[in-house]
């Protein structure tokens, strides 16, 4: 071995933690074998927990989310907005448009080309409870598009928002350490963050992480395989769906280990340019006037409606379809949020609260809310014209196809775009792996910004191994209830940030009071926790300062 790989392998040995590093891939192989050897059993058991979840705890997910939104809503138009992410001459290490391309695409692509056709169609065949109207009826199909808005809206961003404002703040403002347990620095500060006692919620963030980037990447292989047997007649067997996972491992892995500027910036950018041309060429050759229409009425709906859709649970009836929509969603969001929320941590330094959370609600939405219209509605209009029944093509060969059939029925030189759509299914994919490894590889080093290319190569290998082994396992379905089940404890975690954001931001900008706290100004002091402060403003009769 050369000294130069000596002296790499012995920095990759001194930058890890090894009860993180070490113990997260451990259980994480452990808990993917387990589902992999006995697909069957581990799907019945999750399954049967996260039905419990769903239709008696339902709404803690409900009301979680809608204070996520709620806060960061408030975040935008408040004066809090202002604050800061690192000192008043910090520049920002991004354009604007870069640090939109890179949080939109490490965000919600995968599921933008895996749910985009297909979403809306659901709702048109099962017909959404809140809104009365007959499934597969004229009536339904502006419901259908509106849901589907309520699930890739401004809702799944504001979980991430609120839990990658509370880590960005800290690790930007106070010196802490880039990883998940950051989010407990208003409680115990941040010189306690090394203590045992906080790295089990790290490691539990590496099971979640790696178990939802192997979702991903198994959705993802499954629609590009669906794709290439679709158009061409190419079936794979187990060694094609591991070679092909191979191929994507590669890929991603290596825009991690170029780095931010050099791997996913790029990689990002052409992501949105390829985007946004398949987007205005499906509404230009698709049914224009329709999606016109039935995109107003749906977006008009959606604002009008979001607060009693954002709560609705069904209560009369049984809950089985909120739960397996609007609560499985939201429980998916909450699993992929500290690990999102990490890399908007590496990414935001330089910018304001307020232009992070313009972003993550405003710019995102802007590019998701047209797609699910375009996508979701010419799915709607082909299917309720009749002129390809697509929802049969759905039942029968999954949803991972409805856009191959939908471009060779809209436009010509369908075979073309379909090519395209493949070639954005796999961009999308390795913008969001190489995030989310990058993210890994960051919270597995203490906190470390730039890991090293071994340790993301490590990761990336992993979760494509674990990736083939579920694909050809049968193992993917069960896997994915793994990390729902998963985001049960995370919503209390984003209750957790709103509480300790609040009173933190409240001290540097008080609103909520009316007069500031007296002494020196609590942003000058770093170890200052929610904790302290309360006991600090007791009053003398509670054991605490006088009021």
């Amino acid at each position: 071995m050369s000294t130069d790989s000596q002296s790499r392998l012995g920095a990759f040995r001194d930058e890890i933690d090894p009860f993180v590093f070490l113990g997260g891939a451990l259980v994480t192989i452990l808990a993917i074998g387990y589902i992999a050897a006995r697909p069957d059993a581990a799907a019945k058991t999750l399954t049967n927990a996260n039905n419990f979840l769903w239709s008696e705890l339902g709404w803690i997910f409900l009301w979680a989310m809608f204070f996520a939104v709620a806060f960061c809503v408030w975040l935008l138009i408040g004066p809090w907005g202002k604050i800061k992410f690192g000192g008043p001459n910090t520049e920002p290490e991004f354009s604007y448009f870069s640090f939109l391309a890179m949080l939109f695409s490490a965000g919600l692509s995968t599921g933008l080309v895996f749910y985009g056709p297909a979403e809306a169609l659901f709702h048109y065949s099962s017909g959404p409870p809140f809104f009365g109207a007959e499934a597969q009826s004229a009536a339904i199909v502006p419901d259908a598009v509106q849901y589907t808005m309520l699930h890739w809206g401004i809702s799944p961003w504001s979980a991430y928002l609120v839990v990658g404002i509370t880590i960005a703040y800290y690790v930007h403002r106070k010196g802490a350490p880039i990883k998940p347990s950051t989010v407990f620095a208003p409680f115990i500060g941040v010189e306690n963050l090394d203590k045992k006692w906080v790295k089990p919620l790290d490691l539990l963030m590496v099971v979640i992480s790696v178990g939802g980037v192997a979702v991903s990447l198994g959705f993802v292989v499954t629609q590009f395989l669906a794709g290439l047997s679709y158009n061409y007649g190419v079936e794979f067997g187990n060694l094609g769906t591991i070679l092909v996972t191979v191929g994507l491992t590669v890929g991603f892995t290596a825009s991690a280990a170029l780095g931010v500027k050099r791997g996913i910036r790029r990689v990002s950018t052409f992501n949105m340019y390829l985007f946004a041309f398949l987007l205005a060429v499906a509404f230009l050759f698709g049914p224009t006037a329709f999606l016109l229409s039935t995109g107003t009425e749906a977006l008009g709906g959606y604002v009008n409606d979001f607060v009693s859709m954002s709560l609705y649970t069904n209560a009369a009836n049984a809950s089985e379809w909120v739960g397996a929509w609007t609560v499985f969603y939201w429980a998916w969001w909450f699993s992929f949020a500290p690990m999102i929320g990490i890399f908007i941590t590496r990414i935001c330094r330089g910018r304001t609260i307020r232009q992070v959370v313009f972003a993550g609600l405003v710019g995102t939405t802007a590019a998701s809310f047209p797609w699910f219209i375009v996508m979701g509605g010419s799915s709607l209009w082909v299917q309720t014209r009749g002129s390809l029944d697509l929802l049969s093509i759905v039942f029968e060969q999954g949803r991972e196809v409805a856009a191959f059939p939908l471009f060779e029925t809209l436009m010509p030189f369908g075979g073309l775009f379909a090519v395209a759509y493949l070639v954005l299914v796999l961009t999308f994919l390795i913008t969001t792996v190489d995030s989310t490894t990058l993210s890994l590889a960051m919270f597995t080093t203490d906190g470390s910004e730039n890991p090293s290319t071994a340790n993301r190569v490590t990761w990336g290998g992993l979760v494509g191994l674990l990736s083939s082994l579920l694909l050809i396992s049968g193992g993917l379905a069960a896997l994915k209830d793994f990390v729902v089940l998963l985001g049960f404890p995370i919503a209390f975690v984003i209750g957790l940030c709103i509480i300790g954001l609040v009173i933190e931001f409240e001290q540097l900008h008080p609103v909520l009071l009316t007069e500031r706290y007296e002494g020196d100004a609590p942003e000058d002091e770093d170890q200052q926790t929610v904790a302290g402060l309360l006991s600090d403003r007791r009053p003398t009769w509670m054991g605490g300062a006088d009021d």
